[in-house]
């Protein structure tokens, strides 16, 4: 049995460091193991247009920073513009 711990990440608590980065985001997060430490992001901004796939990662990495020294222990990242996501504009 995990034991929970101040430094859980809340679905929400990522989502809003997110947001606070890419205020457009549209954000889906799954918790692929149920233990709140590892994460699966699909993040839609117009912020992404122009940028690499590599600079969107960083983008979000950025953003969660310090949750990613420890309560984050893995994030997989889907990145994409509204364009890409079929979403349009």
């Amino acid at each position: 049995m995990r034991l929970w711990y101040e430094g859980v990440m809340r679905k929400e608590d990522i989502e809003a460091k997110i947001r606070a980065a890419l205020p457009d985001a549209r954000i889906e997060l799954r918790d692929l193991t149920g233990t709140a430490d590892h994460w699966e992001a699909t993040i839609v901004s117009q912020a992404f247009a122009g940028k690499s796939l590599i600079e969107r990662h960083r983008m979000v990495f950025s953003s969660l920073a310090e949750e990613m020294k420890g309560p984050i222990h893995a994030l997989t990242l889907k990145t994409l513009t509204p364009d890409q996501a079929g979403g349009g504009g």
